[in-house]
């Protein structure tokens, strides 16, 4: 039996449980020749080559895109140029909106002048001879409110006449729009704001606020004994100052700016004592109603008739025609340019 020799490594008891043995056999021959003897030796196993891994770090997040840069904020006065296409896209609108639609609103429209005339004229006879001792002052007071009717319309919505004679012929000397859809809302808008303006009579004699002595109808006798050719030019002058008016607050993107643009024409043409064809479907029946020696021939061909046809020249020609000609179709030909 070959013998066998046991040599352990000293530090064997201390890694025997964290690494395993290999076990080899040292062989050397013998001088009697009928065996070997062998050394067994356990000797620890090297210890393997561990490679520490290093985890990749994790991707950064994708930044954040910057954020997009705050909208200008719209500039609080439009340009000329840019007023009349914002006066081109709001008469565009009126004639394509319906004619029903379009008499419910002008009967609003003559409503609200009503509320205006009202009050206008209310504060101008609650001053005790304010009116004979200083006119001019009395008219500014009268005048300085009488906007309160141009201001709702705007604001809350209606169909104003005399507004519409400028608004509907810019849409259509743009080619937004045709005569054919112009007349007809002119004649709805119109007698609609004839029946809102009568509605409005009813109801203030209705309220007993106003009597004969209130200063009304001496003003509708004013209105009716004025010459023809004075009526005229008073009708055109009026309106154009209305649609100016008009043209002012489509120019502010803002309630401040919207007001002061209307107020001022209006405050203008009411102090002065022009002629404005809507307003007169107020004053002069109230005026009629409340006593006036005023008849309705009178009233229609001594006013009405007069100042409608100078208010729609003013609308139609020196406001509309006058800025298609600056920055319109109408200019563009005139100068032989292509229309836009």
């Amino acid at each position: 039996m070959p013998s066998a020799l046991h040599l352990r490594c000293p530090s064997r008891a201390r890694h025997a449980a964290s690494r395993p043995l290999v076990r080899s056999y040292l062989r050397r021959g013998s001088g009697s020749g009928n065996g070997a003897t062998g050394f067994v030796v356990d000797v620890p196993a090297a210890e393997p080559h561990v490679q520490t891994l290093t985890p990749a770090p994790a991707p950064a997040p994708p930044a954040a895109p910057a954020p997009a840069p705050a909208p200008a904020p719209p500039a609080p006065l439009l340009p000329p140029a840019s007023i009349y296409t914002a006066a081109v896209a709001a008469g565009t609108l009126k004639c394509k909106i319906p004619l029903g639609k379009a008499f419910v609103l002008a009967v609003l429209a003559g409503a609200y002048l009503g509320f205006a005339g009202l009050l206008s004229f209310t504060l101008l006879n609650t001053v005790p001879g304010l009116l004979s001792t200083n006119p001019g002052l009395a008219k500014l007071l009268a005048a300085a409110v009488f906007p309160l009717g141009l201001a709702l319309i705007t604001i809350c919505g209606g169909e104003l006449f005399t507004g519409n004679t400028a608004l509907m012929p810019a849409a259509v000397y743009e080619g937004k729009a045709t005569w054919g859809e112009v007349l007809p809302r002119w004649a709805v808008v119109y007698l609609g704001n004839l029946l809102g303006c009568l509605a409005m009579v009813v109801a203030v004699v209705a309220t007993g606020l106003v009597g004969s002595n209130h200063v009304l109808p001496g003003l509708a006798v004013a209105k009716t004994s004025v010459p023809l050719g004075q009526v005229l030019v008073r009708s055109v002058l009026c309106n154009w100052l209305v649609c100016l008016a008009v043209w002012m607050a489509l120019a502010a993107n803002n309630l401040p700016g919207k007001l002061m643009g209307m107020w001022m024409p209006v405050t203008a043409f009411v102090t002065v004592g022009l002629e404005h064809s809507i307003a007169n479907m107020w004053v002069i029946p109230i005026g009629m109603a409340l006593g006036a020696p005023v008849s309705a021939g009178a009233f229609l061909t001594a006013n009405l008739i007069p100042v409608t046809l100078g208010n729609v020249f003013a609308g139609a020609v020196l406001t509309a025609g006058s800025y298609s000609l600056a920055f319109g179709r109408l200019g563009a030909a005139f100068n032989g340019e292509a229309a836009k």
